[in-house]
């Protein structure tokens, strides 16, 4: 399969190219909301975890429920949020870098700080809701997501580019 020539893309490529970092930032905006506050999350994710794991007390439920909703702001940022913005910035930056991987680790630093903007944006618009808190802790998990997610990215595309040059090789 060949690639599309990334040098002149059509405006509906470009636009197309950033609706993955657009639809990760909109659910953001949906889980920032007081709907998704841990009071609201704890109905739906207490009767799941007791029909996965059994009964389990309010006290330890509380420790539980803590480490899921931290769980998700480190996956969300990291799988959702930063690896949409680096397909929106590896389709869109130009590829006169001096190398593909220089490209891939201009995109992949881009997400990163695109994620650090939308997890600030998202906790400084917390601090104005009732029910939930604002808090620089979340910004730091949701970042460490974004740096997990880019290094297993980056690392992944390294391991795919070797194997096809030795699948070309020996070929």
């Amino acid at each position: 399969m060949q690639r599309a020539d990334r040098s002149n893309p059509t405006a509906t490529r470009r636009i197309l190219n950033w609706v993955p970092a657009a639809l990760a930032v909109a659910m953001i905006a949906i889980e920032s909301t007081p709907a998704m506050g841990a009071n609201n999350t704890s109905r739906w994710l207490l009767p799941i975890w007791v029909h996965l794991f059994g009964p389990i007390s309010p006290e330890r439920w509380e420790v539980v429920h803590h480490y899921i909703r931290k769980t998700g702001h480190f996956v969300g940022y990291g799988g959702g949020v930063s690896l949409s913005f680096f397909y929106g910035w590896r389709y869109s930056l130009p590829l006169q870098l001096r190398s593909l991987n220089a490209a891939r680790m201009r995109s992949s630093l881009l997400a990163v700080f695109c994620t650090l903007v939308v997890a600030s944006a998202d906790e400084y618009h917390q601090s104005f809701l009732p029910n939930r808190t604002s808090s620089v802790f979340d910004v730091g998990i949701d970042v460490c997501g974004a740096i997990v997610a880019q290094v297993i990215l980056l690392s992944l595309l390294r391991l795919f580019a070797r194997s096809r040059e030795v699948n070309a090789v020996s070929a």
